[in-house]
């Protein structure tokens, strides 16, 4: 039996962003029998942007927002009929912070060869231009919801900041943006360093860092736009 290989395809951080993506992309994209993204919408209409000629529906399309087992069941069996699967990421690359790392667990204990290719990261950029600790950093994804789990966990992460050092990066739903920003500004040190970095890749893009003290005198309007915080020592 010869597997399928699985691609791990870059996606766009901004949709203005086509600079930052490498220029074999759509090389990898046709390569591909099958894909599992992240959001079906986006990454259509990513792969006819790059590709006019394609005809979306001759290809198999799976959603992993959540991996569940039958979709695991589904990217095996496509694997075993010799068949190359691409996964997108919503995240920019594809198994870091994002939810393909399930599918290709699956697929190196099927012996499937995998093949990572790299476009830009938000984490890795937010971090590359936030001057803060790159040799220990800690991504936590969403902090909670309830106002006083994310006082105790902006809380927590500052602490661990002071003993160890290590940078700590999370995200939150655009649109609840700007109080994720008053709750870090509310509960922090003021000497601790908190970075923005917004609209990666795109041409809008802003990263910033500064004390939480100096945050407080120019808050920025973050409402539906995509961000990453980092806090640092």
């Amino acid at each position: 039996m010869t597997l399928g290989k699985v691609y791990l395809l870059p996606m766009l951080l901004h949709e203005e962003g086509f600079d930052s993506m490498p220029s074999d992309v759509l090389t990898w994209i046709q390569q591909c029998d099958a894909f599992f993204v992240e959001n079906e919408k986006t990454a259509r209409r990513y792969f006819k942007k790059l590709w006019k000629e394609m005809v979306i529906d001759d290809y198999t399309w799976h959603a992993i927002h959540k991996v569940e087992n039958e979709q695991i069941h589904a990217f095996t069996q496509l694997l075993k009929q010799g068949k190359n699967i691409g996964i997108l990421s919503e995240a920019g690359c594809a198994g870091i912070a994002d939810p393909g790392q399930i599918l290709v667990a699956a697929a190196q204990e099927l012996g499937a060869i995998v093949k990572p290719y790299t476009g830009p990261s938000s984490l890795l950029l937010a971090l590359m231009g936030s001057g803060m600790n790159g040799q220990n950093f800690h991504f936590h994804g969403y902090l909670p919801i309830d106002a006083l789990e994310r006082k105790k966990k902006i809380q927590a992460l500052e602490a661990d900041i002071k003993q160890t050092g290590v940078t700590q990066l999370f995200i939150e739903t655009p649109y609840r943006n700007n109080q994720l920003f008053e709750a870090i500004t509310q509960n922090c040190h003021p000497n601790t360093k908190l970075c923005v970095a917004m609209e990666l890749t795109g041409p809008n893009e802003w990263i910033k860092t500064q004390s939480v003290a100096n945050w407080k005198n120019s808050k920025p309007e973050l409402h539906k736009k995509l961000v990453v915080f980092l806090l640092g020592a």
